[in-house]
């Protein structure tokens, strides 16, 4: 799972690094690719249920699943980009959301309270506590900065498949579900909102848009949950 993370991490730091005005999506899969082939693994997201790039690259009020393509990045634009990696069986998962160039204090606003809520929701991760009670702390950091959550769309498992039992929703009243125990893998991943939760797929059947067209942020990290409470594995390497 680690050697899984770090290649995620490292594809991750590659694409901050390449995101910015003039740069197509479909530059930025083909980069992603390249990266995950040159260390040895293999992209988790090409193919699957017929998904057919290697990352998610989603703009604005584009909340997860969308399809590089053609789609220019322009100053101004926010873009989440999810990235899944398999190496030696084992697989990691991670997502940020990036400004193109200068962007709006909304959008600054956005995904700054955003990977607050991840980051909130990985320190509640530890040993002994119930599985919602990571999604409450999510949803109340959420709330205090003023956005809104994603209802339809959480967290998961992770392993040797991508998506694996359980399902973690970024909202809900602590104190249910699951204990968690050492040696659990997750992904915790928040995706919140300027304006409403309500969500609808255009018709690729893949990409996930906020219904209001309200702008859209997406963080996420695979973590592992040890004695001392949760180990980000998808960090960037520079990290």
């Amino acid at each position: 799972m680690r050697d899984a993370g770090r290649v995620v991490g490292a594809v991750l730091e590659a694409l901050r690094q390449a995101i910015r005005p003039g740069v197509t999506t479909a530059e930025l899969d083909t980069l992603a690719e390249t990266v995950i082939r040159d260390m040895g693994a293999i992209p988790s997201f090409k193919g699957y249920h017929g998904f057919p790039a290697s990352i998610c690259a989603s703009v604005n009020q584009e909340i997860v699943h969308g399809i590089p393509g053609a789609y220019t990045l322009i100053e101004g634009d926010i873009l989440s980009v999810d990235v899944g990696a398999i190496k030696n069986g084992f697989q990691g998962d991670a997502a940020t959301t990036v400004a193109v160039g200068c962007v709006s204090e909304k959008a600054k606003r956005l995904m700054a309270g955003t990977e607050r809520a991840l980051e909130a929701g990985i320190a509640a991760a530890r040993a002994g506590v119930h599985l919602t009670d990571i999604s409450h702390v999510v949803e109340i950091t959420a709330r205090a900065a003023k956005l809104e959550v994603v209802r339809e769309y959480g967290g998961h498992g992770i392993g040797r498949e991508m998506h694996e039992p359980p399902l973690i929703w970024n909202w809900g009243a602590p104190g249910r579900g699951p204990i968690l125990d050492t040696g659990m893998t997750l992904c915790i991943e928040p995706m919140l909102t300027l304006g409403g939760f309500e969500t609808r797929t255009l018709e690729d059947g893949w990409t996930v848009v906020t219904a209001d067209n309200s702008l859209s942020a997406h963080y996420e990290h695979t973590i592992l949950i040890t004695r001392d409470g949760a180990e980000k594995l998808t960090l960037s390497p520079t990290v």
